[in-house]
């Protein structure tokens, strides 16, 4: 089973890229961020056609969060349970094939530091970390994937210097991300890739930045032990950030043997 995921930057403005990407890359489940439209709008049809069962939490424009499933989704929950007013759709949870729940989260960016955005962006990693903490308690296999908006240590980014003034650089924000994997959970790309310190998943649209590699780790696939024993591997598919009209993220994905 493949798992991916994948902050598309509006659904709708790079629907062929993210179709030519899954035909190539035949993911089994996708989780999207960032799709940027409402429920009503957004191109079910077009991913049912490919093969997959859909679920959306969409907003106008903004934010917004998909799951893409060859699998049964069920037991779904469109809002973290501890933070029902937030404002934003950033939070999808289900149970796939069964056996395996899956949350697929766009966390808040942050910027500019010291600004409310930024007292939100703690505020909110906190109370995720409170329900993950809650379904920790419980058997059952747990995959938390997205883009988590926080670069972990100074090897996420191309150049510290140049970058520690942004809210994902911040002390803060990852301490909210080090307090979430203190639960128990595992950075997935890290257990095979320890050693790569120039791989990410973010580079933007500055002339050059792509082809010069000047990018950021702010996406993760975070596991439990459960699923722990049983991935097989976890990279980062940069093919898609090289498509014209990309995303500027590309996206990332683990693989799990059949237990």
């Amino acid at each position: 089973m493949i798992i991916a995921s994948f902050n598309v930057n509006s659904v709708r403005a790079r629907l062929q890229n993210i179709l030519d990407w899954i035909k190539e890359f035949s993911p089994d489940v996708v989780l999207m961020q960032e799709i940027k439209c409402e429920d009503r709008v957004f191109p079910r049809i077009e991913f049912e056609d490919a093969g997959y069962n859909v679920k959306t939490s969409g907003q106008k424009a903004y934010n917004g969060v998909a799951i893409l499933s060859k699998y049964t989704i069920e037991d779904i929950t469109y809002h973290l349970p501890n933070f029902q007013d937030d404002p934003a759709e950033r939070f999808i949870e289900c149970v796939i094939n069964g056996n395996i729940r899956i949350i697929n989260i766009y966390a808040p960016n942050g910027n500019p530091v010291g600004s409310e955005k930024f007292t939100y962006k703690q505020k909110w990693m906190e109370l995720l970390k409170d329900h993950i903490k809650e379904l920790l308690k419980n058997d059952e296999m747990l995959i938390i994937g997205g883009d988590f908006n926080v670069a972990l240590t100074d090897k996420e980014t191309y150049d510290v210097e140049k970058t520690k003034d942004d809210a994902v650089m911040q002390s803060e924000s990852r301490q909210g991300l080090k307090n979430l994997i203190s639960l128990g959970l595992t950075d997935a790309y890290r257990i095979f890739n320890n050693d790569k310190d120039d791989a990410y998943s973010w580079w933007s649209y500055m002339s050059g930045d792509f082809q010069k590699n000047k990018g950021m780790l702010l996406d993760y696939f975070l596991i439990n032990d459960k699923v722990k024993e049983i991935i097989t591997n976890a990279g980062i598919d940069i093919s898609a950030r090289g498509k014209q009209k990309p995303s500027d993220h590309t996206p990332i994905w683990i693989e799990l043997k059949d237990k």
